[in-house]
């Protein structure tokens, strides 16, 4: 399998050469044509990747495709003092929780979040421009992990890719991967469409197929089941000041269900979530980023709760789930001292209620979260178009519904090679 793989490439990557126009054709070779391409790779990478426009490009078969082959090296040291967080790379508020005497300050090195991507765009410029993008960091103890692997064609998108119901774009620029807790920013197996609209095409409609994460706690007579229901997601957004600010409203159904041992049936739950997000620059060189972001049965849509088990969770009697009733917003502001030099701020929180219940086969009530708060604050510096920096300070604070708490601050420095 790997040595066709190779061949593949290798013949794809012949062709390009083959069949590229020769240097002093400015067709392909001048400096509008790489703009041109560049837009094309930005416009077919995720939210979160739209400065990563690859060093190296294949012009193929004249007009028929690009390919570009890019990522990073990242590098980041730190040091985490309070109730330290086992993830180096991933600040989760929720993941806080007590430490042993004698482990309250604890060293990180890291090369974890590097990354690698593939952006393949066929008859660029064109009605029918399809494009492909796989990109992979090694967050999971260096082995490679996929974060996106999907398609595009006529507004279609298809595989694993941002929900509709996230708004990368608008997260604030981080040297931690996670960032924000209450961001949306969930990768998920989807199909959706997006429709662009308005005299300059500054409204857009989008609305998709997703399939469920559903994370659920179980009371004595109930169990999960599968779901027989995709997430439908839709999502209304406005551009404006050449697209790059915005507001975006989003919301979300899911029909999440459950097997309950009393009736001896499954019994559906609706869950639902509402969002508004966006980013807009406030007066020169500040901009602001926003996301706020309320519902029932959608925890795990929310970064800090992806995972925790609190969508459904037990009512009283102990014979029943509920979709659990959930928030989360956080607000920051981006200052460029330089078009190269700029710090960033910011304050996030995410709650839920959750009733109180008795035992639990996931959690138990009394150490169940009930909020956590993240602040941040970071300063880079582009040395060149290859080597960023940085240095960065975060504080988290977990509060369970016990009242028991615990925190942790990490202060860390960043240097990173793209290409």
């Amino acid at each position: 399998m790997k040595r066709t793989f190779t061949l593949i490439t290798c013949a794809a990557l012949g062709l390009g050469f083959v069949y590229a126009e020769p240097a002093n054709d400015n067709r392909f070779h001048s400096l509008e044509k790489k703009k041109d391409a560049d837009k094309v790779f930005e416009e077919n990478a995720p939210d979160d990747l739209k400065e990563a426009v690859p060093k190296f490009a294949v012009f193929g078969i004249p007009g028929k495709f690009y390919i570009g082959i890019g990522g990073s090296v990242k590098v980041t040291a730190g040091v985490d003092a309070g109730d330290p967080i086992e993830n180096a790379n991933e600040f989760i508020t929720a993941d806080i929780s007590p430490v042993a005497p004698g482990n309250h300050t604890k060293f990180n090195l890291s090369a974890m979040q590097s990354n690698l991507y593939l952006n393949f765009v066929g008859l660029p410029g064109s009605d029918n421009q399809i494009g492909a993008f796989i990109n992979m960091n090694f967050l999971r103890n260096y082995v490679p992990v996929v974060q996106a692997a999907y398609l595009q064609w006529r507004g279609i998108k298809a595989g694993y890719a941002y929900s509709v119901f996230s708004d990368q774009g608008a997260t604030p620029p981080t040297i931690d991967y996670e960032g924000p807790n209450a961001a949306t920013a969930i990768p998920v197996p989807t199909l959706n469409y997006t429709y662009h609209f308005g005299r300059h095409k500054e409204w857009s409609a989008s609305a998709g197929l997703e399939l469920s994460q559903l994370s659920q706690t179980n009371c004595a007579r109930s169990r999960t089941v599968n779901q027989a229901a995709p997430d439908i997601p839709i999502a209304l957004q406005y551009r404006w000041n050449n697209a790059s600010d915005w507001v975006r409203l989003s919301a979300i159904m899911r029909n999440m269900n459950y097997f309950n041992g009393v009736a001896d049936r499954n019994i559906d739950i609706v869950g639902w979530g509402i969002s508004l997000s966006g980013t807009a620059e406030i007066v020169p060189n500040l901009r602001a980023y926003w996301t706020g972001t309320y519902g029932h049965g959608i925890a795990s849509l929310i970064q800090d709760l992806s995972g925790g088990n609190m969508d459904l969770t037990p009512i009283g009697d102990q014979n029943r789930l509920k979709a659990t009733k959930t928030w989360g917003a956080y607000g920051a502001l981006q200052y460029n001292f330089t078009p190269d030099v700029y710090l960033s701020a910011c304050y996030s929180h995410v709650r839920n209620y959750a009733d109180p219940w008795d035992g639990g086969d996931v959690l138990t009530y009394p150490e169940a979260y009930k909020y956590a708060q993240y602040v941040s604050g970071s300063l880079f510096w582009n040395v060149n178009s290859y080597v960023t920096t940085g240095l960065e300070y975060i504080y988290g604070r977990r509060v369970n519904f016990d009242r028991s708490q615990s925190h942790d601050n990490r202060m860390q420095a960043m240097i990173q090679l793209s290409f």
